[in-house]
């Protein structure tokens, strides 16, 4: 396609240009997220001086074009012009991202939005009363895309474009004061787990983008919900479940719609409800195609649910021996990364095993499922940095955002364990 020779050419020029000195290290600019406000017209209002000259520096970068890492409530975001092809393929460039995997418009404000949809284009009732509900916040809806003036590589040549609000003051602020919509992945390399600290953004990118905004941990730790409502039958395909619920989007529509004699619509789970196989190969969204959110360590996604025919599970005791005799490990105890529930009983039969050097990141309750998806990224890349062998996830039931959440352990997973507790 043409996106992706234009992509290819641009890497083949860079990589042919002589290749100087290492850039300058990242600048980390600290963002105070409660001296930033929004009128409800959409203005926005930065009372702290330090905040307003980070904005407006970001800005400035943003406007020559080169990227800028800055905190979303979902993740910490990779941003650039969206309405500029040689700014959004810096993106590609500096994630290693395929370009058939297309990119997020960000908004600051519903006007915003309006000025990149068809002029012909009329929102239906039921993306109506989910932008009234979730928008600022962590919901992707797909739009028809106007080519004249969306470029393709944002959305890889597809006929439709994924926009969303970020509620995260310093995203919603940083876009108002460039005056224009942002593309924006996640601010990592590709495949790697998504940064929910500026700190994982800067291990990762330092000295390969300028700037990095620093508005704190990301609230909600995963990356946001899309949806499809642009079928003929009118039902909402959730295409990649994420920071807002299935059950939440039911409960609006089903509410929204009750007094009307519009039927209420279906919300049907990419791979959950149904399949397409051709938009897995061309995805519309982030997320569908490519192996993601993996550490450099190997994970394993330890199942303790229905065991699929032909598949004997181990007990705690025989998994950790198979463990120790297949794990390459050096002449100390092997060091393994636990990202389980506190209140995990699987957890607690390994960890009796002492020969054994455990790494336990704290990942909350089984019943706050809020909680684990928010440290979830935070918990691979801290593993990860404190030098483990392995991380070891335990799966959490798929309801609320246990689906999130079990939709990226499964990528980030290169393999499964199904165990039995005694």
């Amino acid at each position: 396609m043409n996106v992706l020779k234009r992509y290819l050419n641009f890497l083949r020029k860079r990589s042919s240009q002589p290749q100087g000195t290492m850039a300058a290290a990242t600048q980390v600019f600290a963002c105070d997220s409660t001296s930033i406000v929004f009128s409800l017209d959409d203005q926005v209002a930065v009372s702290s001086p330090e905040t307003l000259t980070a904005l407006h520096t970001a800005a400035s970068c943003l406007k020559d074009l080169s990227p800028v890492a800055f905190p979303t409530e979902t993740v910490y975001g990779l941003g650039a012009i969206a309405l500029n092809a040689t700014a959004a393929l810096k993106i590609f460039s500096t994630k290693g991202r395929p370009a058939d995997n297309p990119l997020i418009v960000h908004v600051s404000s519903r006007h915003m939005l309006q000025t990149l949809l068809p002029q012909n284009y009329t929102l239906s009732p039921s993306y109506e009363l989910l932008i009234e509900h979730f928008w600022p916040g962590p919901l992707t809806l797909l739009f028809p895309c106007d080519h004249s003036l969306i470029p393709d590589i944002i959305t890889a040549g597809q006929p439709t474009v994924a926009i969303r609000m970020p509620s995260h003051p310093v995203a919603r602020a940083l876009i108002a004061v460039t005056d224009a919509p942002l593309a924006a992945p996640s601010a990592n390399s590709s495949g790697k787990p998504s940064p929910t600290r500026a700190e994982h953004v800067l291990n990762d990118l330092n000295g390969k983008i300028t700037i990095i905004l620093d508005g704190g941990p990301c609230e909600v730790g995963l990356e946001s919900t899309v949806v499809d409502g642009l079928h003929e039958d009118g039902n909402i395909r959730i295409l990649r479940p994420g920071g807002i619920t299935v059950e939440d989007i039911k409960r609006v529509l089903v509410n929204g719609f009750s007094d009307t004699d519009t039927p209420i619509p279906q919300i049907l789970v990419h791979r959950r409800d149904f399949r397409d196989d051709a938009l897995e190969q061309a995805p519309t969204t982030p997320g569908m195609k490519y192996r993601h959110y993996s550490p450099s360590v190997p994970v394993t996604l330890m199942r303790m649910s229905e065991v699929p025919l032909g598949i004997e599970p181990l007990s705690p005791s025989a998994f950790l021996e198979d463990l120790k005799r297949s794990m390459p490990h050096s002449p100390n105890a092997l060091r393994v990364g636990l990202l389980m529930p506190s209140d995990s009983i699987l957890m607690k039969c390994l960890i009796s095993d002492t020969t054994i050097q455990w790494h336990e990141f704290p990942f909350g309750l089984v019943s706050e499922p809020a909680i684990i998806a928010r440290r979830l990224f935070d918990g691979l890349l801290t593993l990860e940095r404190e030098g483990v062998d392995l991380i070891l996830v335990e799966e959490v039931p798929e309801e609320n955002e246990g689906l999130a959440i079990m939709n990226r352990v499964k990528k980030a997973a290169g393999s499964s364990q199904w165990i039995a507790i005694p």
